[in-house]
């Protein structure tokens, strides 16, 4: 049976359904068990004598011919009447339970023609159906979601690499129609930026993507290591911010990705030192091993933040508003968070952003050790 080649749908034939499936077997076992009681009824007869065992009033009592004669001719009608109670009894069971797979059924059609809204709500004790049916619940929860957030992330994309490119249009447009007052280092320069800004942009998508729906190649490292060198290849920038960063690193073994797991890091950093105050910012990095997990806390001064605010911070295209501090020559694409949350979700950690009281934010990540 080969899949339909529009739609990919596997052509079958048609079959009996579980329902009839299920009546048949529920009355053949029902005839199979009657055949075997009428068997050791059969037996158990043969035990009787052939001959009369005595005479009373004349008459005689029933010998072993006699029995079988009678036991034989209400077995078939006993059997006929299992048969049929076996399929009257089995088409009733059977419809009451499969009835919620047929309401599964109903949801799994619907989402297939686009409905994504739509559950089962399986009413009931926990069985077999209830947790498949919670197991249906859960995924079209997560894939309304998954869905709804890429159609949000294509919707900003779109505008975010828009923006640059009609910047360009627009610069081009005004040089051609001054070929005279045209400055062309100055376009030069204006072009290399916006073209900067645009690939720095497309890097980000491509990462985040990656950390959405790649296939990781974990290995063991060092946490505290990754953050390190995250922390010396900063220096350059938290001097050009005049922020300070206090650094406490413990080892903090686990199985990730590097290359990941440095991007994390790196935008967590650069997130501290972006938003942050101008000219006597602070910011504070720790690394710490707890029983089976280990957690990375990046904290920043900086403008009191809104809670619902933080709230949306690692959604792609958010900026936090109101905070203070950008660095010369950088403007954010506001993937950083959304880029960090996607790479703690592949491995299978937990985030965690928090408006400190007295002004800029607080984000704890924590990681298994071990995740599968």
């Amino acid at each position: 049976m080969a899949p339909d080649v529009g739609t990919g749908v596997v052509q079958r034939p048609a079959g009996l359904s579980i329902r009839i499936k299920l009546t048949l077997s529920y009355a053949g076992f029902l005839l199979v068990a009657g055949v075997a009681m009428f068997v050791v009824g059969f037996l158990i007869l043969r035990f009787v004598p052939e001959g009369n065992l005595l005479q009373l009033d004349g008459g005689s009592a029933p010998n072993r011919g006699d029995l079988l004669a009678v036991f034989l001719r209400y077995a078939w009608w006993a059997l006929g009447l299992l048969l049929v109670f076996g399929l009257a009894g089995g088409w009733f069971l059977a419809g009451r339970v499969l009835r919620p797979l047929s309401r599964i059924t109903d949801a799994a059609r619907l989402a297939r023609d686009g409905s994504l809204r739509h559950r089962v709500h399986l009413p009931g004790r926990r069985d077999e159906l209830t947790d498949l049916a919670d197991a249906f619940d859960d995924m079209m929860a997560r894939v309304e979601g998954t869905i709804d957030e890429q159609r949000r992330f294509a919707a900003n994309a779109s505008h975010e690499l828009r923006t640059p490119l009609a910047t360009v249009r627009t610069m081009l447009e005004v040089a051609r129609a001054d070929p005279d007052g045209r400055d062309v280092d100055l376009l030069l320069d204006r072009l290399a930026t916006m073209n900067e800004r645009s690939i720095a942009l497309t890097e980000a998508l491509l990462t985040l993507s990656r950390a959405e729906h790649g296939t990781l190649e974990r290995i063991p490292v060092d946490l505290a290591g990754i953050v390190e060198d995250a922390l010396l290849a900063s220096r350059a920038d938290a001097a050009a911010a005049g922020v300070r960063i206090h650094a406490d690193l413990a080892p903090a073994p686990l199985a990730g990705n590097a290359t990941l797991l440095a991007q994390l890091t790196t935008n967590l950093i650069r997130n501290a030192l972006v938003h942050n105050l101008a000219g006597n910012g602070a910011a504070a990095v720790q690394v710490r091993r707890a029983e089976g997990t280990v957690r990375l806390t990046v904290s920043n001064t900086g403008a009191p933040l809104d809670p619902a605010l933080v709230a949306t911070l690692p959604e792609p295209f958010v900026r936090g508003a109101g905070r203070t501090r950008r660095l010369p020559d950088r403007d954010g694409a506001g993937l950083g968070l959304a880029i960090v949350a996607s790479i703690v979700r592949a491995h299978a950690g937990t985030l965690l952003l928090t408006a400190r009281p007295e002004g800029g934010l607080r984000v704890d990540v924590t990681l298994p050790v071990d995740y599968r």
